[in-house]
């Protein structure tokens, strides 16, 4: 029994620790949602979806306190927004590495839909490498949980039993799954939305489809598979550049393109407004055109 009551006593404790960095955010109508003490200097992410309007969001404190909140930037892609606390202070968050988890390792989800900081217990059910979220956001880690997301969970805290943040929450992922934003990714989106107002997408205004290069074009070619052009937008940068439908795009600026995920890669936020080499094959030759990569709206 003593074992257990200890174990008991370090949830609770890593319950209060990270709670106090857990903030309720009142962004919508009917269930207040979650959200995490970023920084000192008053920046909280939650959830985007959560957020169903861009005025009057009003954030719970720890403390009891309720304070007004600006919506610096969101990014549907990964499902998180940064908001910004007005003439109010509050504790940020423990935050650690979610790369450092394991499966199995004891999780709590934090939420605070009312004036109370909620919490509930799991495991680490999966923990791998980055992925796209289904629209296009990339996201350092797959961590997967099985606690249970209560309605107002949305936006709050994954955290271990030492109560360092490793994620926020997000039932607006994937339908059905509990997921959380590694701090890696939050961190990454968080400085971005702070600095733009959102995620810059690099855009070529091509549609393509991963194909199979036929021999001896593919020993010529150096690759197996490339990116057919199926359609080009009218005054995109794939048109200004000369890119026609037919064209295999082959690699961008050296990054091989041998399927979506792989475009999607390439056209990285430092891409926007730079000049790059884009390879593809044209009538089974090899050639070279320079892009200028747009950014996408």
């Amino acid at each position: 029994m003593g074992t257990l009551s200890e174990l008991s006593h370090e949830l609770a404790e890593a319950a209060a620790t990270g709670g106090r960095s857990v903030v309720r955010v009142e962004g919508r109508r009917r269930v207040a949602a979650s959200g995490v003490v970023l920084s000192d200097d008053g920046l909280v992410v939650t959830a985007h979806h959560v957020l169903e309007r861009d005025e009057e969001i009003h954030i719970g404190l720890a403390g009891g306190e309720r304070a007004d909140a600006k919506v610096l930037g969101r990014d549907p892609s990964t499902d998180l927004a940064l908001l910004r606390l007005e003439g109010k202070k509050a504790t940020p968050a423990p935050w650690g590495e979610a790369a450092s988890a394991r499966v199995g390792e004891l999780v709590l989800a934090l939420g605070r839909p009312g004036a109370e900081v909620n919490a509930t217990l799991g495991v680490v059910s999966a923990l791998e490498g980055s992925w796209r979220s289904p629209l296009g956001g990339a996201v350092d880690h797959y961590l997967q949980s099985d606690v249970v997301m209560y309605p107002g969970f949305s936006g709050g805290a994954l955290i271990t039993a030492q109560g360092q943040v490793i994620g926020v929450n997000s039932s607006g992922l994937l339908r059905g799954v509990s997921v959380a934003l590694p701090t890696e990714t939050v961190r990454r989106v968080a400085d971005a939305l702070a600095k733009h107002g959102r995620i810059r997408r690099g855009y070529l205004g091509v549609g393509v489809q991963a194909v199979g290069i036929p021999e001896p074009q593919a020993g010529q070619m150096g690759q197996l598979t490339g990116l057919m052009v199926l359609s080009v937008e009218r005054d995109s940068p794939a048109s200004r550049a000369g890119i026609l439908i037919g064209d295999v795009l082959l690699g961008l600026d050296g990054d091989t393109l041998d399927d979506l995920d792989g475009l999607m890669a390439a056209l990285q936020p430092e891409r926007v407004g730079q000049e790059v080499k884009t390879r593809l094959m044209r009538g089974g030759e090899a050639t070279t055109l320079t892009v200028r990569i747009g950014e996408r709206e």
